[in-house]
């Protein structure tokens, strides 16, 4: 559809670039102000906890729902996407969702909460999403690679399409998983200007796939189909801010700018930017590890809590179930262990 839109001068990655910025804008205006993050849902008490996981479910209810609705509007498609991919990479799927669950214990909070953070004046946040840069590059092109294909060799043959949909009742599955999500939100007790900001967010799923597969789709210029994550998008913004006249930037590369720019702008009118920095060696350690095992992680996964658990989930994925799982157990674990040391 990219050539009937007019864009004479402009290519469909740079277009790309835009849509980034745009929804990166977005998600860290609504991020910042409802400190949208999976780790708060899951780590604490349950009753204080509850609330915030009711926002990020709606958030995943409304971005499957948006999903689904784009692919019966024939808006985007899924086939042969890596989500999709016909060998689960079972061991890799669950291997890095454990991995990234207990870093974003570790280094306070999920990679897309950091980023949100950094635009916040957090140089903590700042810190752990350099060394979480470097860990997922290293580990997608570099001397961690290998490591990570090993991995994945580990699979299981799911069919053409390993997703909810080719269970029997097909749609409903992603469809009803949506539902309860839903429910579950507005009986988790959060205000409803939480859940409204979540529901948001999780809109911005669907925009992403429309975007990046229906509106900037052109044939003989193609760019990949993708949406919010923080895996790739942090790792592609620091290979692109030190190597930018070999590499061009992306959708991902606007997607993280965007996230500060916005994060930046609502604390700053809240009157909440606060320049925070490490406060100890022992600090620095714990976060340093976060960072690596959120890094390798989120590549072995497939993705961050938004990646892999938002619009992973949103493709109706077995593998993105799998990893959304071993993040959520992971980390209510390493939650409990850091708990009783203290």
């Amino acid at each position: 559809m990219f050539e009937t839109l007019g864009f004479e001068e402009t290519t469909p990655l740079a277009a790309s670039v835009l849509l980034g910025l745009v929804l990166g804008c977005l998600y860290g205006v609504l991020a910042q102000r409802s400190a949208f993050c999976l780790r708060r849902s899951l780590v604490g008490r349950w009753r204080d906890c509850l609330p915030a996981l009711g926002a990020w479910v709606m958030a995943l209810a409304t971005a499957i729902a948006g999903t689904r609705l784009a692919v019966a509007m024939d808006l985007v498609s899924f086939e042969a996407h890596r989500f999709l991919a016909a060998d689960i990479p079972v061991l890799s799927a669950l291997l890095g969702g454990a991995l990234f669950g207990t870093g974003m214990v570790l280094a306070g909070g999920c990679v897309s909460r950091l980023t949100v953070l950094t635009g916040s004046g957090n140089l903590r946040a700042l810190f752990v999403l350099v060394v979480f840069a470097i860990t997922a590059h290293a580990a997608m092109k570099g001397v961690l690679a290998p490591l990570r294909q090993a991995l994945g060799e580990a699979s299981v043959y799911g069919g053409e399409a390993p997703a909810l949909t080719v269970l029997p009742g097909g749609e409903a599955w992603p469809l009803g998983l949506a539902l309860l999500a839903a429910v579950f939100a507005l009986r988790s007790g959060a205000p409803a200007s939480r859940l409204a900001m979540a529901g948001v967010i999780g809109l911005l799923v669907p925009l992403g796939w429309i975007g990046t597969g229906f509106l900037l789709l052109d044939d003989f210029d193609p760019i990949p189909l993708q949406s919010m994550g923080f895996t790739g998008p942090t790792a592609d913004t620091l290979f692109w801010a030190v190597a930018a006249t070999s590499i061009p930037a992306g959708f991902g590369t606007g997607l993280a700018a965007g996230v500060i720019a916005g994060s930046l702008a609502a604390a700053l009118a809240a009157g909440e930017f606060r320049w925070e920095s490490l406060e100890s060696p022992r600090q620095t350690g714990r976060y340093l590890a976060g960072a690596v095992m959120m890094g390798a992680g989120g590549v072995l996964a497939g993705g961050c809590t938004v990646g892999a658990g938002l619009s992973g989930m949103s493709t109706a994925s077995l593998a993105a179930l799998l990893a959304l799982a071993a993040m959520a157990a992971s980390a209510k674990v390493a939650g409990a262990v850091l708990a009783g040391r203290h």
